[in-house]
């Protein structure tokens, strides 16, 4: 990660676990690698859930279950599946189901990011977007919300972008799907609700990992943070985990259809 400015705000200390999910069951998707997946995936785990890993990338969701499993102390299930396809997403919740004994929490953080203006934008490549960004949370919603439902409780989490609210230059693609996303919780929290099924979104402004800092150059994340982070840094991964555990957890009972901002960007 890189090093925050000099008038930046501290890091603060990694969270110690309190026990928020203990006996929960947790599903996440685009688990494996750097990112928010993997980050809310280990502190779901140091909360007491029972997590399973999901990502369209075999080797490295494999990599990135054992070394979850060597940090927490167990060994973490984890299924390949691609959020594009029906069969596979069904698959991927007939397993969890059957591997944790239900899921109660669901977290859709699968996503494709792209910058390019809309006049340079393929209708394949905006197509592509809103299949995974729009259609895969939709798909994973659509296959987990029948068990949740038939328990009477759950929560799902899905992982939207300040892109959804604030516009920015070459995210018209992007912010139209994570603008979707919210639409799409809001809308299936109603339906959920009577079942004692919570739906909300965390809407991170920045959170810069090796992957985002494989794709994006250093000059445009140092202008990211300087104009927009009143804190004078990125998020941690694992802050935007821990908005994802809080709406996931009890403390929130009462919060459902919102759109969480993790946020510190100037109005």
């Amino acid at each position: 990660m890189s090093e925050p400015a000099p008038d930046s705000s501290p890091v603060p200390p990694y969270p110690q676990g309190h026990a928020l999910l203990e006996g929960r069951s947790v599903l996440v998707t685009a688990a494996a690698g750097t990112g928010i997946g993997f980050a809310t995936a280990k502190r779901c785990a140091e909360e007491g859930a029972r997590v399973m890993l999901s990502d369209r990338h075999p080797q490295r969701l494999e990599q990135c279950a054992s070394d979850l499993g060597q940090t927490i102390g167990r060994a973490v299930p984890h299924a390949v599946c691609d959020v594009r396809s029906d069969d596979a997403v069904r698959a991927l919740v007939e397993q969890a189901e059957d591997t944790l004994g239900g899921i109660d929490i669901l977290v859709n953080n699968a996503g494709l990011g792209m910058t390019k203006d809309l006049v340079e934008t393929s209708t394949e490549e905006w197509l592509a977007l809103m299949d995974v960004n729009l259609s895969g949370p939709f798909r994973m919603m659509r296959a987990a919300l029948p068990g949740m439902q038939t328990r009477g409780r759950g929560a799902i989490v899905n992982v939207s972008s300040i892109c959804a609210w604030r516009a920015e230059a070459g995210q018209s693609a992007y912010g139209a799907s994570k603008a979707g996303l919210l639409a799409l919780t809001r809308c299936v929290a109603l339906e959920a609700a009577e079942h004692g099924v919570r739906v909300n979104a965390v809407v991170p402004s920045l959170a810069i990992h090796p992957h985002l800092e494989k794709v994006s150059s250093p000059e445009f994340l140092q202008r990211m943070v300087r104009e927009n982070e009143v804190l004078g840094r990125a998020a941690e991964t694992w802050e935007i985990g821990d908005a994802i555990v809080f709406l996931a957890s009890d403390y929130a009972s009462y919060l459902t259809g919102e759109s969480l901002s993790v946020s510190c960007r100037r109005a």
